[in-house]
């Protein structure tokens, strides 16, 4: 008789699958099934999260604009719920041309605005998302010199050639990339060294509450010697207390994100009062 431990791989080996597998797969359709019909009905919204200079919190230097699925009773749920579950779909590719699609449309709609935008390394060979960034760099001389792509670490490394690739053609257009989630991810050396982001974010479980911690202090400051050493610019994110602002500060850290200067809202600080409250 087969012992209990060895009854997952048993289970795997005769295609068989366990309950728990079930379980996650019924939720991961479920999550497929609601972000499908609101990319259908449009009910998808960007909320707005700025990220301030460390020198001088109340000067905000970009807001990173991240995807919100809402409901239809008005809810919004965050991109963290449902991201996993389609990020390896075409649902993946639909949400990233919505999220650079409303981007594009506020870049061109106010001046002053720089916009970071994530998007995934599998969207870089998906035809309507590469329109979509050619017709909205059109819209405006300005635009793409504001727009910043977002790229996690774990997404980068999947196709690592073609990441670089494609950030040398549209750096030279003036977009600006950043590598997100710094840390987090697996990437190989041999490779950072040819990626040649403008924007470094570090990942915020070594943020939170680094002012406590010696060892995420001593991860920081080696992120933040790569950092400087490629001439990138440096983000931390989470960053959630004045202590752990100070922290960063004294450790020369360029910008920080997080709870601490405004949590990510679909009601831009630069939208009309009217349009806020149309919202609310």
């Amino acid at each position: 008789m087969q012992p209990d431990e060895d009854k997952p791989r048993f289970e795997a080996r005769v295609g068989m699958a366990s309950p728990l597998g079930v379980a996650i797969s019924t939720a991961d359709q479920d999550t497929m099934r609601m972000v499908e019909e609101a990319i259908r009905a449009r009910r998808l919204a960007l909320a707005y999260q700025p990220v301030v200079l460390t020198r001088d919190p109340k000067r905000v230097a970009f807001h990173e604009g991240l995807i919100r699925v809402l409901e239809p009773n008005g809810r919004i749920i965050p991109a963290r719920d449902f991201i996993d579950a389609i990020e390896a779909h075409e649902l993946g590719r639909e949400i990233d041309c919505a999220a650079l699609e409303f981007g594009l449309l506020a870049l061109a709609q106010h001046a002053d605005l720089r916009l970071a935008i994530n998007m995934s390394a599998r969207s870089i060979g998906y035809p309507r998302w590469v329109r979509t960034l050619k017709k909205g760099l059109e819209a405006g001389p300005t635009v793409g010199e504001r727009l910043i792509l977002e790229i996690t670490e774990r997404s980068a490394m999947t196709v690592p050639e073609l990441v670089i690739t494609f950030m040398e053609e549209w750096q030279r257009k003036g977009v600006a990339f950043a590598m997100d989630d710094f840390g987090a991810g697996n990437t190989a050396i041999r490779y950072f060294k040819d990626f040649m982001f403008d924007i470094l974010k570090i990942d915020g479980q070594f943020i939170r509450k680094i002012n406590k911690d010696p060892d995420n202090q001593a991860l920081v400051k080696a992120l933040l010697g790569i950092g400087k050493h490629f001439e990138m610019f440096t983000v931390a994110e989470s960053v959630e207390t004045p202590e752990v602002a100070e922290c960063l500060r004294a450790m020369g850290v360029d910008c920080l994100q997080g709870y601490l200067f405004g949590p990510p809202s679909v009601r831009p600080p630069w939208a009309p009062v009217e349009a806020q409250k149309k919202t609310a």
